[in-house]
């Protein structure tokens, strides 16, 4: 879809992201709670270009064609968010849990309110900064997780904005720029930062193709992990990162991988990321693999 968003305005942003909290925290025993969350959203006016059918399978979403322009108010690529997290340290560890919730700002039918909402976080993390942490149950996935908390689009709507009302969020660069990490049940371990340079590796929860409606994906986990390099010198700031998945797709008897490389560099204000990935989760028969390079 090839589309142009013409205006994008009236964001409201609440908190600066997840992890705002309240100062000092709330103690509650010995427990420390923190609740953080974002309120966003957008007027938009979106103009289609290329064909269009009854079906919606061209460029344009049903019911539009090529040159038309449908307007919506809608949340952006963050979306609403309120996220509940607590702390504490006991019997030598360092325990925590985040759980969060994700309603969405668009409707799209009289008289029937959006029931449009995602539970994105629920997880719960053990550790020690001498040895790393173990997290399990839903967070963000490992592989390519660098790339959308780098999407300059993050605070905007970026692409599909005309064609995704009702939805919790808009789709950012998310397939124009990077594959999508997900939302994902996990089993992870993080090692401690070693001067900057930290790696994670994990089981997820294996995804079947998207042409079987994202549906669980057969007996194996997916393999995940990455690792990244944070720095400092001076007035720059910067992060280099490496990730990959493997996933056995049961269904067409094959494995899918992918793989990425990405940089930021930060200075004087103003930030680069470069970005380059290579692979295919889409395992179905005559999609080739793909690799793209990405300047945003």
């Amino acid at each position: 879809m090839n589309n142009t968003i013409k205006l994008a305005v009236a964001s409201a942003l609440l908190a600066a992201a997840s992890s705002a909290s309240a100062a000092g925290g709330i103690v509650a025993g010995d427990w420390t709670l923190d609740i953080g969350g974002v309120v966003n959203a957008y007027y938009t006016s979106t103009k289609f270009s290329g064909a269009g059918n009854a079906e919606g399978t061209g460029s344009a979403p049903l019911g539009l064609g090529g040159g038309q322009t449908t307007s919506n108010i809608t949340t952006g690529l963050l979306p609403n968010y309120l996220a509940i997290s607590g702390k504490t340290r006991q019997n030598d560890l360092d325990v925590a849990f985040t759980i969060s919730i994700n309603p969405g700002s668009s409707t799209t039918n009289s008289g029937i309110q959006s029931a449009q909402q995602e539970n994105r976080q629920a997880f719960l993390t053990f550790g020690d900064a001498s040895w790393g942490s173990i997290k399990l149950g839903k967070d963000l996935g490992i592989y390519a997780s660098d790339a959308i908390l780098n999407d300059m689009t993050l605070l905007g709507v970026g692409a599909g904005a005309g064609s995704l009302a009702g939805n919790t969020t808009t789709l950012g660069r998310i397939g124009s720029g990077f594959m999508y990490a997900d939302w994902k049940a996990q089993v992870a371990y993080t090692s401690p930062n070693f001067n900057g340079f930290q790696f994670t590796a994990g089981l997820t929860q294996a995804f079947d193709a998207v042409v079987d409606n994202g549906a669980r994906g057969g007996k194996e986990p997916a393999y995940e992990g990455k690792a990244s390099y944070s720095f400092a010198a001076d007035a720059v700031t910067g992060k280099v990162w490496a990730s990959g998945i493997s996933q056995n797709m049961e269904q067409y008897n094959q494995t899918s991988s992918a793989w990425d490389l990405g940089a930021n560099v930060n200075a004087a204000g103003f930030g680069l990321t470069g970005y380059y990935y290579k692979g295919c989760l889409i395992s179905v028969p005559n999609i080739k693999p793909s690799n793209k390079l990405k300047w945003f």
